[in-house]
This record gives structure tokens, sequence and C-alpha cells, in this order.
């Protein structure tokens, strides 16, 4: 019924049933047309999610791996390698503000479509530098010099419809090569210290959809001046432990400056044995048989056995100079050969007076009893054997002289004997100068000896003072271990062969070696190589040194080719062609 009161019929019944279903259908479809926005829209905004978030992942991957890298040269390609792939970037350029501070320096130069890798590992860049300043003022001019002075990025859709910088370079290279550079983003690279040290530049961003070139997303602009001061702090670090160890090696060889100074000789010596020890070193890390095939030193092991080598004398520091340089038996702070020449010279004036006092008195008496006169054949025979006697402790002076029981008997004898001056009678020769004349074998007494031994103790206690860093912490035992003997007869500490790192067994062969070939020494003639080597082996023989090493040493020929670099013609000897020769594989 109507509101008429009329009843509907059943055409009416059924369009209202129409209307209704087709609104259901209406609503339905705009739901449905919701639904698929609202997806949309999700799925949108969770792709950008996570492609920022696998971006900042990359980023903090990325910062880990600069902040891991200590080598400067890879720590620069990483830079721009990381910061190209970053952002899809074709090339990329570093430069590195030099230390005054007054132009950018190339470091580093990529183009993956040109096949370029130049700086640090790669190719060497011969562009000259871009100056900060230019006629006084600011160079603004150039966009990467703009960018260091400023400290603000230039974000550049095509360089060549840019009008505020001058890119007469790219154009030039572009002409010359048949490149296109168009985007370019530079980004200046600041330290901890907001200084800026350094300019990144990247060039052509590449739609990884369409490889088309665009200009660079203000986002991903954003995450790379991130980068660049992650790289900026990594590079820092780098270069300040870059600069730690050049200043530690610095000082060290001014202590090896300081030691040649004070020794002339010394210094040589030092440098020598590091030569010795690292190339025995090599030997043993190239060594595919043998006892030694299993030992092999890493990049930071061998720094430090360098280290130990520069290291091993600095205990000399504090050894008296007269004794480093002894080159008589009798030398103090000068040789006291001349003290007892002076003393016989006196002598003899003596021997002359008394027989002339002699002469005197005898013709005083009448010179009756031709017996009882003085003989000038007496006097001859006396100043002959004063003379004698005074060649003779000469000879003994030489530390080269051997002196056997029987020579010091006679060194004894004319020592025992004495001269009257002034009523006072003197030996010809005083307890000490016997003492030091009468010393087997070479120019040191034993107290003397001891004196020069004391340095390997003072080696450990000076260099245990300085705080080595972990990977160098062992340089104060390996230097103080050069004077061991794998026997254990050795000093300062005795150590055996079990107890003896290969470290201060390989610089006791090279501080043997070249001690004695040596031909700068004050107190001892150099060896010949034959003779060397003759020595090294009855020393292997003996167990004072490592008998592997030796073998090394020899078989891959170190001695020859250090021969030939530092000894004379003279000490190559008729021996020297039947030396081992290392084996060349035919």
């Amino acid at each position: 019924m109507n509101e008429h009161g009329a009843t509907q019929g059943p055409d009416a019944s059924h369009r209202s049933e129409n209307e209704r279903d087709l609104e259901l259908l209406r609503k339905y479809s705009r739901d449905r047309g919701l639904n698929r926005l609202l997806r949309t829209v999700v799925e949108e905004v969770r792709d950008y999610a996570e492609d920022q978030i696998s971006r900042i992942r990359r980023l903090t991957q990325i910062g880990i791996s600069l902040s891991s890298e200590k080598n400067i040269s890879r720590l620069l390609e990483m830079i721009v390698s990381e910061a190209r792939r970053f952002t899809n970037a074709d090339a990329g350029t570093l430069y590195i503000v030099d230390s005054g501070r007054t132009e950018l320096r190339f470091a580093i130069m990529q183009c993956e479509s040109m096949n370029v890798m130049m700086g640090a590992a790669g190719l060497a860049i011969d562009l000259p530098p871009i100056p900060l300043m230019k006629g006084g003022k600011p160079n603004h001019a150039n966009v990467s010099s703009y960018v260091a002075l400023t400290g603000k990025i230039a974000n550049i859709p095509d360089v060549y419809a840019a009008d505020h910088f001058d890119f007469t370079g790219p154009r030039e290279y572009d002409a010359r090569t048949g490149y296109r550079s168009k985007s370019m983003v530079v980004i200046p690279m600041k330290n901890h210290e907001n200084e800026i040290i350094g300019v990144l530049q990247l060039l052509n961003a590449t739609d990884p959809e369409t490889a088309s070139i665009q200009a660079f997303p203000g986002e991903h602009v954003d995450l790379v001046a991130s980068l660049a001061s992650q790289a900026a702090v990594a590079l820092t670090n780098a270069q300040l432990i870059q600069e730690l160890r050049n200043l530690l090696n610095a000082f060290i060889k001014s202590i090896a400056t300081a030691i040649d100074d004070k020794s002339p000789y010394t210094g040589g010596h030092i440098r020598r044995v590091v030569d010795l020890t690292m190339m025995l070193a090599g030997a043993v890390n190239e060594s595919a048989k043998g006892a030694l095939a299993g030992v092999s030193f890493n990049a930071d092991q061998l720094e430090e056995l360098r280290m130990a080598a520069w290291m091993h004398d600095v205990g000399k520091i504090t050894t008296p100079e007269h004794i480093v340089d002894k080159r008589t038996r009798l030398e103090a702070v000068h040789d006291r050969l001349k003290l007892i020449e002076t003393r016989f010279r006196l002598i003899e004036q003596t021997v002359r007076n008394d027989f002339l006092e002699n002469r005197i008195r005898w013709l005083e008496s009448g010179g009756s009893d031709p017996s009882s006169a003085p003989l000038p054949a007496d006097l001859d025979a006396a100043l002959e054997a004063l003379c004698e006697q005074r060649a003779y402790v000469a000879r003994c002076n030489d530390p080269g002289e051997f002196m056997t029981p029987a020579k010091i008997d006679r060194l004894k004898s004319i020592a025992a004997q004495t001269f009257t001056l002034g009523g006072t009678a003197f030996p010809y020769l005083t307890e000490d100068e016997l003492h030091h004349l009468s010393t087997p074998s070479g120019s040191l007494t034993r107290e003397e000896r001891t004196v020069i031994e004391h340095h390997a103790i003072m080696t450990l206690k000076i260099l245990s003072e300085l705080p080595f860093p972990g990977r160098l912490a062992r340089v104060p035992e390996f230097a103080a271990g050069h004077h061991e003997r794998v026997d254990g007869s050795g000093y300062p500490l005795g150590l055996k062969e079990g107890e003896l790192p290969i470290e201060s067994r390989i610089l006791a062969i090279a501080d043997i070696f070249e001690a004695l070939t040596a031909g700068d020494r004050p107190y001892k003639h150099p060896m010949k190589l034959s003779q060397a080597v003759r020595v090294l082996e009855s020393m292997k023989k003996d167990r004072h040194i490592d008998a592997d090493l030796l073998d090394l040493f020899l078989s891959e020929g170190i001695h020859r080719k250090y021969a030939e670099k530092e000894l004379s013609r003279d000490q190559l000897d008729e021996g020297y062609k039947d030396l081992p020769r290392k084996q060349t594989p035919v």
C-alpha cells in the first residue's frame, strides 16, 4: 500500500529491489577501488621504506668497512667505489686538501664506462692540482674548490647548462674522449673537527631501470653526504695511524742516528743488520720445504722484526765510547801505548844518564881498573834491549795478536823490571797496563766485555719502557735476544733453543755475519767472505746459531747478494766461487 492507501504493483516492487542492489554494487565498487588505492599506497610506502632501510643498512656496512680499513690507498679507492655504487654514478673523483691548505690534489679518478681507474693502486694521475686561491681571492670558479672553501654541497643536473662554475675541464675531456658529462654532485668531506679534508665528486647518476642519465636525487645526496662524513673520519683515522707509524719509525731511526754519532761505525752496522734480517725473513716466508716450511711472517710480524732490528743495539747508548770503539788493548780515552813509549824513552834516558854518571865516577877514581870501566858496548846492548822490549809491547797492543801463555809470561818479565826516578822506583808496565796487554784475543778485557754485553739487557730495559702497540709488543724481546745462543750459553738471559724466538735467531745470524765482514771496524780487519762462512759453519756446529736458518741463509745465497752489495772486491776471495749458490730450476 502506498502513502495514499493504494497497494504497490509488482513492477514497482521490482524496481525498488533493483535500486537497492544497484546501490549496493556501487558501494561495493567504491570500497574495492578504495582498497586497491590503499593497497597501492601501502605497497609504495613499504617499498620506499624497505629501499631506505636497505640504503641505511648499506650505508652502515660501508661505514664499518671504511673504519676497519687502515691502508690509505685502499681506503681512498673504497670511498669513491662505494659512493658510486650507492648512487649508481658512472664516475667519481676524490680530491684531498694538501697540508698547507692551498690546493686540492687528485687522489682517485674512476669512470666505469670508460674503464678508467687512476690513483692509489691504479695509474698515476698527472693532472695539476686545483688552487684554492687565485689572485689572492678564493677560487669559487671551480666547483670542487668552491665546495672545499664553503663546505656547501653542489648538485648540478647538467654541467653543460650550468653557468655558476667553470666546466672547461670536463668539456675538454668530453671532446677528447667522446664522453658526455652531465649530472654532477660535489660533496665536502668533513672530519670529526668539522674541518674539510677533501672533496668527493660524482658524475652521471644512472637510472637503474632505463640506464639513462638523471640528476642525483636529493635523498641520495643526503645519504652520500653522510657517507662522505664517515669517509672523512675514517680517512683522518687512517692518516693519524700512518702518521703515528711514521713518527715511531722516525724516532727509531733518530735513535740509530744518535748511536751513529756516538760511534762512527754503529749506524752503518744497524742499517746493514736490518737489511740482512729482512732478507733472511723473506727467505723463510718463501721456504717451501725443510724445517722452516711451516714458518711464515705476516705484514705486522715483518714490521715487528724490522723494528727490532733497528733497535737491537739501542742499549749501546749507555756504553762508554772508549769501549765501543776500542781499537787497541791499551786504548781508553786515548791509546796508552803513547804513554808507555814515552816512559821507555825516559827509561832510555835514565840508562844513558846512569852510564855517564858511572863513567864519570870511574874516571874520577883514576880509571886504574879497566875491568870496572863502563863500556859503550854495554850501553848499546842495554838500549837495544829496551828498544826490543818497547817493540814487543807495541805488538802485544794489537788486538789481532793472539796472546799465548808464553807471550804473557814475557810481558810479566818486562813489567817486573823497574827504573828509578827522583829516588823512587817505578815498574816498566803498571798492573793495569799488563792486565790489558794480556787479553788473549781482541781488544776487550773480560771486564770491558761484560760492559759491552750489558748493552743487551739495557736494550731490553729501554725498549720495555716504550708503550709499543699490540702488534709490536715483542720488539723488546726480539731486539734484546740477538746475542743469545741456541745452546743457552749466550746473553743476557741465557735462553735455550726452545725458549728463543725465531726472530731473535734471525737477528743473531744477521748481526754476526755483518760483524765478521764489516770493513769499518776500528779494531779489526774485515774477513773475506769464505772465511766468514766458515766461522758461521763452526758456530752452527757448536750450536751457537740456528742450523736451519744458517742453511737457508747459505742455500738462498743471501750471503752472496749481501756481499755483492756491501763488501769490497778484496773480500770476494778465491773461495767465493766455491760458496753455495741457489739452485735455479731447469
